[in-house]
């Protein structure tokens, strides 16, 4: 029997994992003096977000100014440190996210959840697009309340905006930030190292109001 893919899985469903840290480059591809993994520069702060294909979403963060760095990676599921097909399986909970890694002296919180909200549908539930599957789910993962506080309150006003496009409720999950495993070294920036690569992301025209 096959698995539902577009149901997330109990602990009993979810596959074993392992211990070992996914192996990836030093460098960001993009840009290149930047560090993927930490340590990052004192002052700058993480976020992550789920919005379909990893791939696209990426590139949609690594392209403002403020931003320092981004990985690609699974996270807000069961399996520890789990490996791309079987993220794709549906068995291990994981949805595609994108690590942000910026300067909040040039860049606000509240710009990154424009992007987030601008750059999806974040109605369609466990898929966006062509692309179905728990691991391709909206998501926002906060790290504090004021975080969690803008994400509702954008995620309020958006939600206007599109009742008046006839689209349905948005089904984004908003969570406090669980474990980021990074992704295989062949997925991180993989829009740049393959530029005509596929990319299913797509707005829906509405705008994000961003708090005064």
């Amino acid at each position: 029997m096959l698995f539902d893919k577009k149901k997330l899985p109990t602990n009993g469903q979810a596959l074993a994992g392992r211990d070992e840290l996914m192996s990836v480059e030093v460098f960001h591809y993009v840009h290149s003096n930047n560090y993927l993994r930490e340590p990052f520069p004192e002052g700058f702060k993480t976020a992550v977000f789920g919005l379909g294909c990893f791939w696209g979403a990426e590139r949609k963060f690594w392209q403002l100014n403020g931003v320092y760095s981004t990985a690609v990676g699974y996270a807000a599921g069961i399996t520890p440190n789990p490996h791309y097909e079987e993220v794709c399986s549906g068995q291990t909970g994981h949805n595609e996210v994108v690590l942000v890694v910026y300067d909040p002296a040039i860049i606000t919180y509240a710009e990154l959840l424009k992007v987030f909200w601008e750059s999806h549908n974040p109605t369609q539930g466990m898929q966006q697009g062509n692309d179905v599957g728990t691991q391709y789910r909206s998501g926002i993962y906060f790290e504090n309340e004021s975080e969690r506080g803008l994400a509702e309150q954008t995620r309020d006003s958006f939600q206007k905006k599109l009742n008046g496009m006839a689209y349905g409720e948005i089904t984004t999950e908003i969570l406090e930030q669980p474990l980021f495993y990074y992704a295989e070294a062949y997925h991180q920036q993989y829009l740049a190292k393959n530029p005509n690569g596929y990319c299913g992301l797509g707005g829906t025209g509405a705008t994000v109001d961003l708090p005064a």
